[in-house]
């Protein structure tokens, strides 16, 4: 109750920034999560698929595509984190939050290598495709 007294205190920009901050820290949880023992395997693997996306240096949809480019950061992002919490016990996931404010933001290779290979198979769709089409 008192949580939410202080926010409605706040302006909409401060809320913006409580949001964004706790969207960071519970990125850094659910990269926590993933390697967890007390978290059931399907609540790690969509943390871990959810922290290496947003942990990831290159986005999946560019950002200079309009629109679509923040697709991902302002709605796919949150959803994914929504997603993971929510199958996350809430003991383990305060412990987790916890744990999140004390270390660094991690980077994700994996996350990164995954984005890559996407996109590289894309291109490669796309020129087979085409190939084909010119056959025609």
């Amino acid at each position: 109750m008192r949580h939410a007294r202080q926010m409605s205190e706040l302006s909409t920009m401060e809320r913006l920034k409580v949001w964004a901050r706790n969207l960071k820290r519970d990125v850094i949880a659910l990269w926590l999560a993933a390697r967890d023992p007390r978290v059931p395997w399907y609540a790690k693997a969509l943390s871990a698929a959810v922290a290496a996306y947003a942990l990831s240096p290159i986005d999946l949809i560019p950002d200079f595509i309009p629109i679509l480019g923040y697709l991902d950061d302002l709605l796919i992002v949150p959803v994914g984190i929504w997603a993971a919490v929510k199958l996350i016990p809430d003991p383990i996931m305060t412990d987790l939050r916890a744990k999140a404010l004390e270390h660094r933001k991690p980077t994700s290779k994996a996350g990164l290598a995954a984005v890559v290979l996407i996109w590289l198979s894309a291109i490669a769709i796309t020129l087979w495709f085409f190939g084909l089409m010119h056959r025609w």
